[in-house]
């Protein structure tokens, strides 16, 4: 029950696909290998392709011009012919799925596919044709094995639990899962129906709840696969070539032993498994258990998701109602979910971190494999640890003993919490350890390629340690600086390189968040950027370059939002109901909690910096609110009191009593008109998007897709809605520059459209998304 129950929590986090060169296989020696047909059909087949090895049919997925393989249209015309090629061929007795590309299986569905259908009938017919192909292979009366290496995710887990028998590598690149949910659709190939027979009902709901990857150890236990193949070693040739010829022999040898009868496909279940199938046989146990998960779906989407619903309604009807009414239900459930403005938003961001991470700059000259990073505290230390995973060797300074023990026990602490999860074993993360130096002077620097400051947020203590650097690093080494607002062009001001100086701003906690905005000035070089840009992509991170201006992007479009959320404090609305308003539109955290989570002093500066640089604005609440909470130490959750007061352990926080003063003391009155619960959610979105315009509008951003990318996975702006950019055009930029002009005529030019947003609401045909 736990499992089926667990949080559908990351929505922000979306599978990306990159696209690369085909990759050719040849098949082993030692193998009487022919193809199947001779047919003109077989010369025209790019997608996939089929050996027979004695009596053994191996068909291989192969996309072309593609690091992975996609369901495409072509690829499931071309697997139909060839298997309806396998049945006519009374010589083969069994066949084997395998692919090509060593780090994929199938990668799931083609979603230019998806996208390029007009209407929700149209995907309906896609998610039935791809149940009849399955349930040829389901029912085919010649056994078939799926042999799987790499990602097997969506519809290619649909495939693998279509066949009889799954055999997989024990690689950490080899994952299973269905991700659709994070796209706001379902499996559509009969996947809710053979899911849940297969792993039993609460893990089958764990997986299409949160679309989380397995791997494939998990896997096994699970029952999701039969068998595993340990990874070889480098021989005569690659390691990856190696491991999928042996997959390819183990598979054979199950696909002939489940033909003449040697192998049984039928999985012996463990107790724990069998009483719960026992369990779940009984309509009234599935009941509760629909009706739990409905209830934490609801709590944790807030109704604004319509894919985890419809999944456990269309799982609901197949376990209730038979196998037809499953496979229609699933099929029209497909379609309707394709065509909603969730699911658009949710694959427009998909495609986005796909665009984000590709190095639009080229090639760097020198790769930087030596990083140093100033400062230890949360930022600093996070910044080692996302580098020093990623093979990158790495040194920590601190200017004192005790915050550099700090640092690097962040950092130990976060690959060991890895090791907990089984996502590394203890030598490896040693292995990782062993490649970061913690030190408190320059040592080592004059071989470093990049060195990234986190010290503290003060133009001179930034200038300071700028030439204090630039006197040790070699003349090719980039300087980059994490701060959130301080003008990189200030910063570059001190050095004897400008074109060497770039901003790379980290989001925290580092090791989660997935955004990095790298920010460049006039005189930052394209080889900057470009090692920029490389070293965040290998950090794991989706990266968008902006240029550089206060506040950069996002801290540039939070500030007015926070703002506002503090006149809304002022106006008499508690913290609890300003959370409350701001989660039910999308919002990951509430407002009041992300100004505890930002650090009200780092609130204060940042907003006094703004203030200065453009003036009345960013106005809207009081500062002097924020400086008050600064000298009372109500710093936000570091602090242990902010609007909220935080406790080790203490889940439902309560609202620090300490704050009634304050916010009585700046008390403004609240005019009606303007004070329902959707005008809160307005005032503080519309000022958002409006800055975020505004950013495009004058350059700061080089693209909406990078302004929708940015704000939602660096900012929480709700991923339903596909960030503020696909927000106006699906809410209608007429209608937005309408509400902004409604809290102008109250409030003054805080909510005065940009003329972009003007521009856009004056042609309706105009779309920041074409």
């Amino acid at each position: 029950m736990a499992a089926a129950v667990r949080a559908i929590g990351s929505l922000g986090r979306l599978p990306a696909a990159a696209r690369a060169g085909p990759t050719r296989h040849t098949p082993p020696r030692g193998y009487a290998c022919r193809n199947i047909s001779t047919s003109s059909a077989l010369q025209d087949r790019t997608h996939v392709s089929c050996d027979i090895k004695g009596d053994v049919a191996v068909v291989r997925f192969n996309t072309p011009n593609s690091k992975v393989n996609t369901l495409s249209k072509q690829l499931s015309a071309e697997f139909t012919d060839v298997m309806n090629e396998i049945w006519a061929n009374e010589t083969v007795k069994s066949a084997v799925l395998i692919s090509s590309k060593p780090g994929s299986f199938i990668a799931g569905a083609d979603l230019n596919m998806l996208e390029a259908c007009k209407t929700a009938q149209e995907v309906t017919q896609l998610s039935q044709d791809g149940q009849k192909m399955l349930e040829k292979i389901e029912q085919s009366p010649k056994p078939v094995v799926a042999a799987i290496s790499g990602s097997c995710l969506g519809g290619g887990l649909e495939v693998a639990i279509a066949c009889h028998y799954r055999v997989a590598t024990k690689d950490r690149k080899t994952v299973l899962g269905t991700p659709e949910v994070l796209l706001g659709l379902l499996p559509g190939a009969g996947g809710t129906q053979r899911l849940p027979k297969m792993v039993g009902l609460p893990a089958a709901f764990d997986m299409m709840l949160t679309g989380r990857n397995i791997r494939a150890d998990r896997a096994k236990k699970m029952g999701l696969v039969d068998q595993l193949v340990e990874p070889l070693g480098p021989g005569l040739k690659a390691p990856e070539a190696r491991t999928i010829e042996y997959l390819e022999e183990v598979a054979i040898g199950f696909a002939r032993g489940l033909a003449n009868k040697t192998v049984s496909a039928k999985r012996s279940k463990g107790l724990m498994q069998r009483l719960t199938d026992y369990a779940m046989a009984l309509p009234f146990v599935r009941q509760q258990v629909y009706k739990t998960v409905e209830s934490k779906v609801q709590k944790q989407t807030k109704g604004l998701y319509p894919a985890p619903l419809k999944i456990i309604e269309v799982v609901k009807t197949g376990l209730d109602q038979g196998r037809d009414a499953g496979y229609l239900i699933e099929a029209q459930s497909f379609g309707q979910l394709a065509v909603t403005k969730e699911s658009k938003a949710l694959m427009g961001l998909y495609h986005g971190q796909v665009h984000c991470k590709k190095n639009k700059f080229g090639h760097p000259q020198k790769e930087v494999k030596t990083l140093a990073v100033l400062g230890a505290g949360l930022m600093g230390a996070g910044i080692a640890q996302v580098s020093v995973d990623k093979g990158i060797k790495t040194i920590l300074k601190d200017t004192a003993q005790k915050g550099l023990d700090r640092g690097q026990q962040q950092v130990y602490k976060g690959l060991n919490g890895k090791v907990k999860k089984k996502s590394l074993t203890s030598f490896e993360r040693d292995s990782i350890l062993s490649n970061l130096m913690g030190q408190l002077d320059y040592k080592g620097f004059e071989k470093a390629d990049m060195v990234i400051e986190a010290v503290f947020e003060d133009i001179n203590v930034k200038h300071k340690v700028l030439k204090e650097v630039e006197a040790v690093i070699p003349t090719h080494c980039i300087f980059a600086s994490n701060t959130s607002a301080l003008p990189i062009s200030q910063i570059a001001a001190a050095s004897k390189r400008p074109e060497k100086v770039i901003g790379m701003h980290y989001f925290s906690p580092v090791d989660k968040m997935q955004l990095l905005e790298i920010i460049t000035t006039e005189k930052t070089s394209q080889d900057t950027i470009a090692s920029a840009v490389a070293v965040g992509l290998k950090q794991g991170k989706v990266v968008i370059v902006v240029k550089d201006g206060p506040g950069f992007y996002t801290t540039r479009c939070l500030g007015p939002m926070l703002s506002e959320v503090v006149r809304v404090l002022q106006e008499g609305i508690d913290p609890k109901k300003v959370d409350a308003i701001s989660t039910a539109f999308g919002f990951p955290v509430g407002a009041a909690t992300l100004i505890d989570e930002v650090g009200v002093d780092v609130a204060t500066h940042v907003a006094e910096d703004l203030g200065k640089a453009f003036g009345q604005r960013f106005g809207g609440g009081s500062i002097d609110l924020f400086k008050l909470m600064v000298q009372k130490g109500f710093l936000g959750r570091k602090a242990g009191k902010g609007f909220y007061v935080y406790q080790e352990g203490v889940k439902n926080r309560s609202v620090n009593s300490g704050m009634d003063e304050i916010l009585e003391k700046f008390r403004v009155p609240a005019n009606p008109d303007v004070c329902s619960e959707e005008d809160i959610q307005m005032r503080l979105v519309t000022r958002f998007v409006n800055e975020a315009a505004m950013c495009l509008q004058e350059g700061i951003l080089s693209s909406p897709v990078e302004g929708d990318i940015g704000a939602v996975f660096g900012l929480g702006f709700p991923p339903c809605l596909g960030g503020p950019f696909r927000f106006a055009d699906s809410y209608g930029a007429r209608q937005l520059v309408d509400k902004l002009r409604k809290y102008e005529a109250v409030y003054g030019s805080q909510f005065t459209p940009c003329q972009l947003l003007l521009d856009h609401a004056n042609s309706p045909s105009r779309k920041f998304h074409q």
